[in-house]
C-alpha cells in the first residue's frame, strides 16, 4: 500500500498536482499575502506552479486574492510577483 499523497490545485491554470511540487502563498493573520516556503505557515493558502506562466495568470484572472479571500492590489501583486520571482530563482 503506497503513501497518500495529498494534492492541491494551481490557482493560475487550475491543474491539479502534488502539494510537494506548487509554490504555497498565504493570508497571514494581518492581512498581509506572502510567499510560504515551507508550505506550513498559518493562514489560509493557495497554491501555483513554479513556473511563471501559472504564476501571471493566478496574479491577472485574481484567482489568488479569491482562493485567499481578500483584495490584491497593483502593488500587493507586484510585492507578491517579486517574492514569487525570488522564490523561483530568477
Amino acid at each position: 500500500m503506497s503513501a497518500h499523497v495529498p494534492e492541491r490545485t494551481c490557482v493560475g491554470c487550475r491543474g491539479r498536482a502534488p502539494k510537494a511540487e506548487l509554490l504555497r502563498v498565504y493570508r497571514s493573520p494581518d492581512g498581509s499575502v506572502v510567499v510560504d516556503p515551507g508550505g506550513y505557515a498559518a493562514g489560509r493558502g493557495a497554491y501555483v506552479h513554479r513556473d511563471r506562466a501559472c504564476v501571471d495568470e493566478a496574479l491577472r484572472r485574481g484567482g489568488v486574492g479569491r482562493a485567499l479571500r481578500t483584495r490584491l492590489d497593483e502593488d500587493g501583486a507586484a510585492t507578491l510577483r517579486a517574492e514569487i520571482e525570488g522564490e523561483l530563482g530568477s
